[in-house]
């Protein structure tokens, strides 16, 4: 059966308490439809709901938030179970159907946002060419080993391989910023090990909610995350606004680039670029 995640907004904001009775109501109401509705994430400052169900169709899912509560969702996207489990990772659910954070008590509950990570070996094509197709190999492998190691640490989750980098998905934006300065500072250490094949890496970083303007998970903040990671230079580490301001707090060095052009974008980012060096990143 297909797997749907629907956004409702509520102007003013919501509170926990009656979203999670609208999920009560759902509940009782779901089997008339063959529709599951298995756990919803909710922002109640911005009063956005994400839930995340089996249905036979749209409409089905749609139908029974009319007849339950009459709370019908301005957008629902049909989404595949294992890519949404790779974006929004491990949910705990408390018992009110909602997510809560990693290890957080059941009033900590998860807004849905989601942080997108980039990396990318700089000219992998001409490194290739250069060093041979062998010795590139082992860079690459020295790059995902040091990469997949920071993800480990800190909470990320690998989505896919990309040849000549990776993207990984976090639930905590100042998670994500360490993965990346940790990053960079082992692979500088690489670089000082073997200094006859350094490897240079760029990394972007953008935020987002589940379902944006398109009907795709996570669609404008992955093409943000790319973006920035292409725009930055050798060593760098760029984030968008929305990260930046989510680390707010966090003791996180920060440098605001003002707007920068992106390829795809039709208007400049506000972008940041995280300031790091090697001692500065051994107590991320």
């Amino acid at each position: 059966m297909p797997s749907y995640m629907d956004i409702h907004e509520i102007p003013g904001g919501v509170s926990a308490e009656d979203v999670a009775k609208a999920h009560a109501e759902d509940v009782k109401l779901q089997d008339k439809y063959g529709v599951t509705y298995h756990k919803y994430w909710v922002n109640e400052k911005a009063g956005k709901i994400f839930c995340l169900c089996h249905a036979p169709n749209a409409e089905a899912a749609k139908q029974v938030h009319r007849e339950a509560h009459g709370m019908v969702a301005e957008k629902v996207i049909q989404v595949e179970p294992e890519v949404a489990d790779l974006f929004m990772g491990g949910s705990e659910v408390n018992g009110a159907g909602a997510v809560v954070w990693p290890g957080g008590s059941a009033d900590d509950r998860d807004p849905g946002i989601r942080t997108i990570l980039f990396t990318d070996i700089v000219d992998s094509t001409s490194l290739t060419r250069r060093i041979g197709d062998e010795a590139a190999m082992e860079l690459l492998e020295v790059h995902d080993s040091i990469v997949r190691g920071a993800l480990s640490d800190l909470g990320g989750r690998e989505i896919k391989h990309l040849g000549d980098g990776i993207m990984a998905s976090f639930v905590s934006a100042a998670a994500a910023v360490k993965c990346a300065t940790r990053v960079q500072r082992e692979i500088a250490r690489h670089g000082q090990e073997r200094k006859d094949r350094p490897l240079n890496v760029r990394l972007g970083i953008a935020a987002g909610e589940p379902v944006e303007h398109h009907n795709d998970l996570f669609g404008c903040t992955v093409q943000l995350a790319a973006r920035l990671c292409s725009h930055a230079g050798p060593q760098q580490i760029l984030v968008s606004n929305v990260v930046a301001e989510l680390c707010e707090g966090k003791a996180l060095p920060f440098e605001d680039l003002g707007e920068v052009p992106l390829k795809g974008f039709d208007h400049p980012v506000r972008a940041h670029a995280v300031t790091w060096t090697t001692e500065q990143a051994a107590s991320a």
